[in-house]
């Protein structure tokens, strides 16, 4: 199935652009740690710019998938948008790269429907609880998405 965009009426701030020194930070470390970087376990999402054109890099919480993927919750800690990063997958879900550990994985991405998606935000929110909080402070349906190596 596709993206499916979904936008809500209420929710948090968005995080700020100010934000940008911290993730090349979270960023620098995730790519090199085995493990959790403060508290979660992290990897670098790097997609291509749906306007740009460029690459953009940003760390995001995962999820151990089945199949050796990774799941990643498109929170944007509960705004009523979704992050740039979920928009630029939808533009360009075969084009993404995942780096963690020192290691950089060319990945296609999926967002979840149904059951899938419901099982992985059942799995999502009983490893890191935050993300209820998440989805009570907006009303859009958070997306899951799923991220799977290429062979």
């Amino acid at each position: 199935m596709s993206f499916t965009h979904p936008t809500g009426t209420r929710g948090a701030r968005q995080p700020s652009r100010s934000s940008n020194w911290i993730n090349r930070l979270v960023a620098r470390r995730a790519r090199r740690a085995d493990g959790k970087t403060m508290g979660m376990n992290l990897l670098v999402l790097t997609t291509i710019g749906r306007k740009s054109g460029e690459p953009r890099s940003t760390p995001v919480g995962y999820f151990t998938g089945p199949g050796g993927t990774w799941l990643i919750a498109a929170s944007a800690a509960g705004a009523k948008a979704n992050p740039a990063w979920y928009l630029n997958l939808a533009a360009h879900p075969d084009e993404a790269t995942v780096e963690l550990a020192g290691r950089k994985v060319e990945v296609t991405a999926e967002e979840l429907h149904g059951a899938d998606r419901e099982q992985a935000w059942q799995q999502i929110t009983t490893e890191a609880a935050g993300f209820r909080k998440y989805e009570t402070a907006t009303d859009r349906e958070i997306p899951v998405i799923r991220l799977t190596p290429k062979s």
